[in-house]
């Protein structure tokens, strides 16, 4: 991975392209890698019931992944502009289909997974500090309903402070928040490569070799899959083909969790050097490299533990399970900093990728017009120190009721030329293969025919939506929106 020296920056938007191929393919791995890996294997050893179905649950899933990260890289190099995913739907489909993406990836995909992730990283650090746990309460539950509560627990405030240092870093900057990327990716990966040669070459355990692989297609002890609709029947591993086809679709959704956020280095479009060759060569390697170690890791739980031990392992902590009867008391300790590590890595991944999306939003007006500005060190503004502050309290303490003479504006219809920061980029729209003709997005109005132009439509509609949105009482309820979820928890787990 021969990085270039020299650092340019693109006079249309401002940012710098910044990050080479080894970087990107750090932002890319360092996103996939968190905490799955280290338990999830637990709930697929319930669902399909064999050490075979339980590896070809992650081969599946990683083919799956190498392919999808293939058709990322294809359309990166169309489109190298901040942004990603909602590029790549706005000018397939329409702005609309970007808007409804963008607001999503704000509201539940991004911000959720963010506070998932530092809630993992809390929790084992809890292992470390007994004061930090789930249990030692700063505020008290309040009841807002018969099912939830609002709560704020000592391990909830270490997730949000996680959340504030993190994103405190990367407003200074792509090259802070890229050597911390590299630092704790680099870590975490050899952590995991640690994991897998302990666990095949000390923690090898002949009894559970036999165990697993003498008969390694054969479910046993699986649970049962319950449908939501009443109509459908229950299904099981053990129920023949059609029941063993549900568990494994089942099971893939924890490995598929664990395999995620790999096209966060497609938001960063922007700031990679050489995008048409880098972005496809990172998502390639990156992906590759995580789908191969989560591979070499089950077998390194498969043949220390016996199946049972993987499907009944404490808080389905398998990876400290294997390090236990390895290294003993230690392994636990030791497995405890391991996630710490990489949990810290991909939240900062997720956290540098994320402003990107809805820096490209701002400058189509989709989106908080703040973010679509870039400070002095080339961070897009997104929720970021004062402005977060301000934005927080204006939107908790001083709320507006809707604004109505806003949402009918109709001079904000997009005009079919590509804008300055994205110059280049419809031009190559055309080849992306798709279902829907792209052609058909940049019709212009024919008066001779009546045709109307679906993409100003589309675009009109997004805009409608957007100032809706925008100007009700939710929207002013969006920044520091992951320490909220992680504020507003089920009662059941308040208890």
């Amino acid at each position: 991975m021969n990085e270039a020296p020299a650092v340019a920056q693109d006079k249309t938007t401002g940012f710098i392209r910044g990050l080479g191929l080894l970087d990107s393919t750090m932002i890319v791995s360092g996103s996939m890698i968190g905490s799955g890996v280290f338990i999830v294997s637990a709930d697929i050893a319930r669902n399909v019931g064999s050490a075979g179905w339980l590896l070809l649950v992650w081969i599946v899933t990683g083919l799956l992944t190498i392919a999808a990260a293939l058709s990322y890289g294809e359309l990166a190099g169309m489109m190298p502009n901040a942004g990603g995913q909602y590029i790549y739907l706005r000018e397939a489909y329409s702005p609309l289909w970007g808007f409804l993406y963008g607001w999503t990836l704000f509201w539940v995909i991004q911000t959720g997974t963010i506070a998932a992730v530092a809630v993992a990283f809390a929790r084992f650090l809890g292992i470390l500090v007994p004061g930090v746990s789930p249990n030692i309460w700063i505020v008290r539950p309040i009841n807002v309903s018969s099912g939830y509560a609002v709560s704020l627990t000592s391990q909830q405030l270490v997730a949000i402070l996680l959340i504030l240092v993190l994103t405190g870093f990367n407003t200074r900057g792509l090259q802070w928040g890229k050597v911390i990327q590299n630092v704790f990716t680099s870590a975490k990966t050899l952590s995991l490569l640690a994991l897998v040669l302990i666990g095949i070459v000390l923690g090898r355990n002949q009894a559970a070799i036999t165990s697993n692989f003498n008969d390694p297609w054969t479910p046993r002890q699986v649970l049962t899959v319950k449908p939501d609709l009443p109509f459908l029947p229950v299904a099981a591993a053990t129920s023949g083909a059609l029941g063993l086809f549900v568990a494994f679709c089942v099971a893939q959704v924890g490995s598929l969790f664990s395999a995620d956020a790999w096209n966060n280095i497609t938001f960063t479009a922007g700031e990679v050097r050489e995008p048409q060759r880098n972005i496809p060569l990172s998502l390639f390697f990156g992906t590759v490299l995580v789908i191969s170690l989560y591979v070499l890791a089950n077998v390194a739980y498969l043949v220390t533990l016996p199946l049972a031990d993987i499907q009944n392992a404490p808080d389905d902590r398998v990876a400290t399970a294997t390090l236990k009867v390895i290294l003993g008391d230690a392994g636990a300790t030791v497995m405890a900093i391991a996630i710490m590590i990489s949990t810290f890595g991909c939240n900062n991944g997720l956290i540098l990728a994320g402003a990107r999306v809805y820096y490209a939003m701002a400058r189509d007006n989709l989106f908080l017009k703040s973010a679509g500005s870039l400070k002095g060190s080339t961070a897009p503004r997104s929720r970021h120190r004062r402005g977060a502050i301000r934005q927080s309290v204006r939107q908790f303490v001083g709320l507006r009721g809707l604004c109505g003479s806003h949402i009918l504006c109709p001079h904000h219809r997009r005009s079919l030329h590509p804008p300055p920061h994205e110059a280049g980029c419809r031009q190559t729209v055309s080849r992306v293969r798709i279902p829907l003709d792209p052609g058909f997005l940049h019709r212009r109005r024919d008066s001779h025919h009546g045709r109307a132009d679906p993409l100003q439509d589309a675009n009109h509609l997004a805009r409608i939506a957007y100032r809706f949105f925008r100007h009700s009482v939710l929207s002013r309820m969006a920044p520091g929106l992951s320490a909220v979820m992680m504020i507003f928890r089920p009662m059941e787990n308040s208890a």
